[in-house]
């Protein structure tokens, strides 16, 4: 199981959109050199994230906000924002020998559990918030802070 980049990428774009917020112009070109990627990739991200309803962005300084507290966003509503493959964690093989009793039994045998292993996967994104990530960042910007 492969979860993007796109995720975690997500996660820090909106850590740092609210982070950065009334400090400094917050747009797809500083994201991108917060995360070290092409502001290209973040405003195809930015738009997933406004579709989800969890951004807005408009034309000229300061364009991105939030529209909920990052302690009201779970790790699932990223998740579903950004992945495109997340229907099935799991792939069958497709071409089995039915010749074979295990061939012929195996995805039957599997598809439950995996399912039931997606669904606890699911469940636990949804106990993950996105505010629990950003008051991690302070401290750790704190502690930078301290020691200098």
């Amino acid at each position: 199981m492969q979860i993007s980049t796109k995720f975690t990428i997500a996660i820090h774009m909106l850590v740092a959109i609210d982070y950065f917020n009334g400090k400094e112009t917050v747009n797809s070109s500083m994201l991108a050199d917060s995360i070290g990627s092409n502001p290209v990739i973040i405003r195809t991200l930015m738009s997933d994230l406004k579709r989800a309803g969890l951004i807005d962005t408009k034309r000229g300084p300061g364009s991105i906000k939030l529209l909920k507290p990052l302690d009201q966003v779970t790790f699932y509503d990223v998740y579903v924002a950004v992945e495109k493959n997340k229907d099935e964690l799991f792939n069958f093989h497709e071409h089995v020998n039915l010749n074979c009793p295990v061939g012929r039994n195996i995805h039957h045998a599997l598809s439950d559990k995996l399912f039931k292993i997606q669904r606890d996967f699911e469940d636990d994104l949804k106990r993950q918030n996105v505010g629990d990530v950003e008051a991690d960042v302070i401290k750790a910007i704190a502690g930078e802070s301290v020691g200098q």
